[in-house]
């Protein structure tokens, strides 16, 4: 019996879907945050001026409200209404494409994502990475794959970010309504590099940035916080590219790194894991299922960025060639592309 595939490929119609809501979605500009909610009419004072409110959840179980216009500003209130259309119709979509196979992050990741590309964090520089990227990319190539679920935001950022003001970390996601604090590092390191919310296992955002010791700190003046430094960082974020991230009822505006170089830094990084047999088992298991795609997908993409990777990278990913091979005996073809380039 042969083996099981790493992965399927949606349906043609199913990948249109995904294709019309990621189009609708980036030209929409700043996104609803929280449910769609309703629009109601109420004045300040008996008796006086009325105006247009949104009430709704920003996030699960705290009502809010988003000031709209006067009730005679009929502009201001066709425009709300037009964003709450499409705000439904983007969940409607949503929804669908969950139970059609595709994947999609909670509630609390979708509120977070969207307070990031309303502030213009993405379309300045910033890049999801880590598991919610490699989510992101089954999304975008279109298959279907077993995919570990994860609590934790990872971002990276390569170079100065093309902020017009500067993006405060922390009061970013204070903003979101969510109660995120500071995680403090050991004193031998320094700076907090990363916010989470109360619990164990509750939502973590870490900020990492390029750095020749893993762990060490790097400030982001910009963001007026500091990354944690992730050895050959700068050539997985190079030329990143713009996507999208299903993520509660939205479809959010996100940059991810090129998939071909997200499996090369996956799978260094998987032999950089030192008493983490588990994190660096998922590390090699994405980076094969996105080498299986790729390969079929975009032909000769896995070759060129081998040959840009920095050299020394390359010389710790050689020893994985036997694990990989047997990871992809389903692929014949990644098989052959691999075999021949881990010589």
């Amino acid at each position: 019996m042969s083996a099981r595939p790493l992965y399927r490929w949606h349906e043609p119609a199913f990948r249109t879907q995904y294709a019309e809501l990621k189009e609708r979605t980036a030209a929409a500009g700043q996104l609803l945050p929280g449910t769609t909610g309703t629009l109601t009419k109420r004045s300040p004072n008996p008796g006086g001026q009325e105006y247009w409110y949104r009430v709704y959840y920003n996030v699960p179980g705290r009502q809010s409200e988003q000031f709209v216009g006067s009730v005679h500003e009929e502009g201001a209130y066709a425009a709300m209404r037009e964003r709450m259309a499409l705000a439904d119709w983007m969940q409607a979509q949503v929804i669908a494409l969950r139970k059609l196979g595709y994947q999609v992050a909670d509630k609390k990741m979708a509120r977070v994502l969207v307070e990031l590309h309303n502030r213009g964090a993405f379309a300045a520089g910033l890049v999801m990475v880590g598991t919610l990227a490699y989510i992101a990319w089954l999304n975008e190539l279109g298959a279907k794959a077993i995919s570990s679920s994860t609590q934790d935001i990872d971002l990276g950022r390569r170079q100065p970010l093309k902020l017009a003001v500067p993006l405060p970390f922390l009061k970013t996601f204070a903003d979101t309504g969510l109660p995120f604090y500071a995680v403090p590092n050991m004193p031998s390191v320094g700076a907090s590099t990363s916010v989470k919310l109360p619990g164990a296992d509750q939502l973590r955002v870490d900020l990492l940035a390029p750095g020749a010791t893993l762990g060490a700190t790097v400030p982001v003046p910009e963001m007026k916080w500091h990354a944690q430094a992730v050895p050959y960082y700068d050539f997985m974020l190079a030329d990143a590219e713009p996507a999208a991230m299903l993520a509660g009822g939205q479809c959010v505006p996100v940059r991810l790194p090129q998939p071909a170089r997200m499996v090369w830094h996956k799978l260094y990084a998987s032999t950089q894991r030192t008493g983490q047999r588990e994190k660096a088992a998922k590390d090699r298991h994405q980076a094969t299922i996105l080498a299986a795609i790729l390969v079929d997908d975009q032909p000769g993409a896995l070759e060129l960025t081998w040959r840009s990777a920095p050299t020394a990278m390359r010389k710790k990913i050689v020893p994985l060639r036997a694990a990989l091979l047997l990871q992809l005996a389903p692929h014949p073809h990644a098989r052959a592309t691999i075999a021949a380039l881990l010589r």
